[in-house]
C-alpha cells in the first residue's frame, strides 16, 4: 500500500508537471503573430565591426587597400588615422577620407567599397535558445525567418518550434519556426526587420 501510494502521488506529480507545461505553451502562443509589414530599413548599408573596407583612392594605389574595421569602431589608413567609421554609410567614409586626404593630395577622389560584412550592433538579428547554432547575424535587406534559420543551421532536437517568440522593439510575436522548417509551411515565414531577437524554447515533452 505504502508503495502504491508513493506510485499514485509521482503520477500526480507527473500530471501537474505536464499541466504546468501545456499552460505555459498556451501563454507563449497568446503572442500575436508577426506584421505582414515590417519597419522600413535604410537601403544605405551602415559599415559596423569587423567589417572589411576596400577604400580606393583614385590615381593613388599607394593610399589604397582593403582594412578591417576595429573593435572600437575606427579604421587607419596611409595618412588618415583612427578614422570612425561605425554607423556611416560607405559613401560618408569616402566623403570624410577625402576631407582627411585633402590635406596631403589635390582633389582626392575617394571609392569605399564594403566586401565583408557585420553590421552595426543595433542592425543585427539575434537568435538565442534552441537553435542549432545560437548567434547574431548581418541584416540584410528583404531578409526572412527562413533566411535567418537557414543560416543558424535550423532548430535542435529539443525545440519546441512553434512556441517561439520574435521580439521587435519591446513587443512579442509568435513565429511557427516548427511548421516552416519540418513541414515546409511558407504561410509561416515572415519578413525580419534590424534589431529582431527570435528566442527559441525548450520543449516540455
Amino acid at each position: 500500500m505504502i508503495a502504491f501510494a508513493s506510485a499514485a502521488r509521482h503520477l500526480r506529480a507527473l500530471f501537474v508537471l505536464a499541466c504546468a507545461g501545456v499552460a505555459l505553451a498556451g501563454c507563449v502562443s497568446t503572442h500575436p503573430p508577426v506584421p505582414a509589414s515590417t519597419p522600413s530599413a535604410e537601403d544605405v548599408y551602415k559599415v559596423g565591426p569587423l567589417d572589411s573596407l576596400n577604400i580606393v583612392v583614385w590615381r593613388n594605389t599607394d593610399l589604397s587597400g582593403v582594412v578591417q574595421v576595429r573593435p572600437d569602431g575606427r579604421i587607419s589608413t596611409p595618412l588618415v588615422q583612427d578614422l570612425d567609421v561605425a554607423g556611416k554609410t560607405p559613401p560618408e567614409i569616402a566623403r570624410e577620407i577625402e576631407k582627411a586626404l585633402g590635406k596631403y593630395v589635390r582633389d582626392p577622389n575617394v571609392t569605399v567599397l564594403v566586401t565583408s560584412f557585420q553590421g552595426t550592433f543595433s542592425e543585427q538579428i539575434r537568435i538565442v535558445g534552441e537553435a542549432a547554432k545560437p548567434q547574431a547575424i548581418a541584416y540584410r535587406q528583404n531578409m526572412t525567418l527562413l533566411d535567418v534559420m537557414i543560416q543558424a543551421g535550423g532548430l535542435t532536437d529539443f525545440a519546441d518550434g512553434n512556441s517561439a517568440v520574435l521580439v521587435r522593439n519591446n513587443t512579442s510575436y509568435t513565429v511557427r519556426l516548427k511548421d516552416l522548417l519540418k513541414r515546409g509551411d511558407i504561410s509561416a515565414n515572415a519578413a525580419v526587420a534590424p534589431g529582431d531577437v527570435i528566442i527559441v524554447p525548450q520543449s516540455w515533452f
